[in-house]
């Protein structure tokens, strides 16, 4: 687990950037979830409320890149995703800071009331179009696992998300679904998401039939090309194969190649 900064650790300098913008900071509570940023902490300021602080030291390039994507499509996840406040750099670190989403992780295992709320949101982002500055292609990933005709196979012009574990989903007071950390966004076909997501389900528990029969109530899921569908599934397995091995790979792959049953 990634070692997290707490509020009083911080230089006085950069604490005092933060409240320029915030007001004062009443109190602070580290986030434990996410394996990227070396500081997520819950805020509650005078002037904005509770927020959310997210921010990397400019050393990491990869961090800062995640952080510099999550700014770029803010606008046009408007309403499925927190809105950034604050985002600023400032003695070594780059931060973005999002009102805070009062709720807890999506529950994605059997039972789970939340799937329809999941759901829901998940259908809004199928909708949603790459901001003018577009992220890079979901097949830009997969290079080198994709066989000729599979990444024409897998185009597409939509904003997808492409991790939608439970920790990026939040549920709110009112049962409704929240997207955050757009941290790795990608364009490419509407379904991708929901398809993600369906092997999450049977990460967490779900039969594999009953993940299958909620991904089929997405339209973009049942209009979804199967030679599509099987180059996805294919170049991800060959990817975490070449990655962690047959034996590390065995139970995802063996969830993504239901998507092609």
């Amino acid at each position: 687990m990634i070692n997290r900064v707490q509020w009083a650790e911080l230089p006085a300098e950069f604490r005092s950037c933060v409240e320029e913008r915030t007001g004062a900071v009443l109190s602070s509570r580290i986030v434990p979830q996410g394996l990227s940023c070396t500081l997520a902490l819950t805020l509650n300021t005078v002037q904005d409320g509770l927020l959310f602080l997210k921010g990397v030291h400019d050393s990491d390039t990869d961090g800062t890149a995640a952080l510099r994507w999550e700014q770029l499509v803010s606008p046009a996840v408007a309403g499925i995703a927190p809105e950034i406040r604050h985002a600023f750099h400032a003695y070594g670190w780059s931060c973005l800071a999002f009102t805070h989403v009062q709720g807890r992780n999506a529950d994605l295992g059997p039972g789970s009331a939340d799937l329809a709320a999941v759901a829901e949101a998940l259908e809004r982002m199928g909708e949603l179009a790459p901001p003018d500055i577009q992220p890079p292609p979901l097949t830009n990933r997969l290079a080198g696992y994709l066989r000729p005709g599979e990444a024409d196979a897998l185009a597409g012009d939509h904003l997808l998300h492409t991790d939608t574990n439970p920790h990026n989903i939040m549920i709110d007071s009112r049962g409704m679904a929240h997207v955050v950390d757009w941290a790795m966004p990608a364009v490419g076909p509407a379904w991708v998401d929901p398809a993600y997501t369906a092997v999450r389900l049977m990460e967490y528990g779900q039969p594999p039939a009953a993940a299958l029969e909620w991904l089929n109530e997405f339209a973009s899921w049942r209009h979804a090309d199967p030679k599509a569908v099987e180059a996805l599934v294919s170049a991800t397995c060959r990817k975490w194969t070449d990655t962690v091995g047959e034996r590390g790979s065995l139970a995802s792959n063996t969830r993504f190649r239901h998507l092609s049953n």
